[in-house]
């Protein structure tokens, strides 16, 4: 093998680390995030481990992070809170970066 090939290995190997890495986050943030909302709308730990897995499925709908707000929104809406979208986008913005720290820490 050549020199060009090892390093195209690497490359290749690490990017699939990192899609791997930010898959976990992204579920574990969502996880977090279901939590969360769980807690602002009174559930109690049952219902709000629940509500936190469908948080998890409803980021399978679409790519990004649209399906997981849209979600939040209609439920917060459902419950009679109301919460703004830019305070759910800055708790997920928040959640991401702690699910990542956590993610390279072997957590």
């Amino acid at each position: 093998m050549t020199t060009f090939d090892d390093r195209e290995k690497a490359f290749e190997g690490k990017y699939a680390l990192d899609q791997e890495q930010e898959f976990k986050a992204a579920a574990r943030r969502n996880k977090a995030l279901g939590l969360w909302a769980a807690e602002k709308m009174g559930l109690n730990q049952a219902s709000a481990d629940e509500y936190a897995k469908a948080v998890v499925r409803a980021d399978f709908e679409q790519p990004g992070d649209e399906d997981v707000l849209r979600k939040i929104m209609g439920d917060f809406k459902a419950s009679g809170l109301t919460i703004s979208e830019g305070e759910v986008r800055s708790k997920m913005d928040e959640l991401m970066g702690r699910a990542r720290d956590e993610i390279r820490a072997g957590e």
